[in-house]
């Protein structure tokens, strides 16, 4: 049995914007050397979840979890993305797809954003010992 990690953003006309998520991507792959990894975007950008999902099953993947790299569960977490997994169950029914919650729902990428916002703000020194930049 191999497992796939299907990272799943919204995409842009920017290719550049692309670029944090193709960092993610890289770590994933550092941290889970055992699986096979794959990035996708919604729209804009290719590939689609569609064709990254076949990708990961020609690598011979019996089990893929798609990973939405969504701030929140809005409409695409929601709505979209369960749609196109239903569409990658119904081409590859051999395979175990499975949804996970929107990475910015962890409590730990919360606290993430929030240290990134208060460093950018204060340069980590904290309002009562640095000016605002």
């Amino acid at each position: 049995m191999k497992t796939g990690i299907l990272l799943f953003a919204h995409g842009a006309r920017d290719p550049r914007w692309a670029d944090p998520f193709r960092e993610v991507e890289r770590e994933v792959r550092q941290l889970a050397p055992q699986a096979a990894v794959a990035l996708a975007f919604l729209e804009f950008m290719p590939p689609t979840l569609r064709e990254a999902g076949a990708r990961l099953v020609e690598d011979g993947c019996t089990s893929v979890a798609v990973v939405p790299l969504f701030l929140g569960a809005g409409g695409h977490v929601r709505k979209d993305v369960p749609e196109l997994l239903g569409q990658l169950r119904a081409a590859h029914p051999q395979v175990a797809w499975s949804l996970c919650r929107a990475v910015g729902e962890h409590p730990e990428v919360v606290r993430a954003l929030a240290h990134a916002a208060v460093e950018r703000t204060w340069g980590g020194a904290g309002p009562a010992n640095s000016e605002m930049t």
